[in-house]
């Protein structure tokens, strides 16, 4: 009588809970990069759009005789004032016999902290951008209705 040999081929229990302990210590390593890669993209987004916004509220002061759009003009028209051609006093549309000055930016701008086009004079539930009509500064809020820090010394 011959006795075979049988031969188990495969992996056994141990070596699959290794393979999957070693898996599961490298998505705890890798998954928190991929947060803050969505955070450090948020954050180059806002810089884009806070220096964008920024230069074109100062253009805005340099054609309207030395004064920056308004609290209320942004308030009330969410913006209109810088998407539509304005005259020199701030009409829009322009009076009669007026040059027609702007758009400064083609849409109302986004947060992408809350999804907000809303403007304010102060931080709050569902204001996308804070802004200080005397200076002219202007700031993003996030997800928490709290001031970005301020960037580029603004």
């Amino acid at each position: 009588m011959k006795t075979r040999i049988r031969r188990n081929s495969g992996f056994t229990l141990v070596e699959i809970l290794i393979v999957v302990i070693i898996l599961g210590i490298l998505a705890a390593i890798v998954i928190p990069q991929f947060t803050n890669a969505s955070d450090s993209a948020r954050q180059s987004s806002i810089q884009s759009q806070l220096q964008t916004i920024r230069s074109q509220i100062q253009l805005y002061k340099v054609q309207h005789l030395d004064t920056f759009p308004t609290v209320a003009n942004l308030i009330t028209a969410q913006w209109s004032v810088m998407t539509a051609a304005s005259d020199q006093t701030g009409a829009v549309p322009p009076g009669t016999g007026q040059t027609a000055l702007g758009p400064y930016l083609q849409q109302a701008p986004i947060n992408p902290y809350n999804n907000s086009s809303t403007v304010a004079a102060a931080a709050g539930a569902g204001v996308g951008w804070v802004y200080n009509a005397a200076t002219g500064a202007i700031q993003a809020t996030d997800a928490n209705n709290a001031l970005t820090a301020p960037i580029d010394g603004y």
